[in-house]
């Protein structure tokens, strides 16, 4: 079986100022992942929850 071997480059990631986890980049944020702040809908709604640092 000859193939080329696949170089995958690692995923930009990112932490979320509201729980604290990283995220990584995903497809639906192809366009817009400079402006993504935030890992989900639920931390984005409760962003007046931040944790201060």
């Amino acid at each position: 079986m000859a193939g080329q071997a696949s170089s995958k480059k690692p995923k930009p990631s990112k932490v979320c100022p509201v729980c604290e986890r990283s995220f990584t980049w995903r497809a639906r944020w192809k366009r817009n992942w400079d402006e993504v702040v935030y890992c989900s809908r639920r931390c984005s709604s409760q962003r007046w929850k931040r944790r201060d640092r």
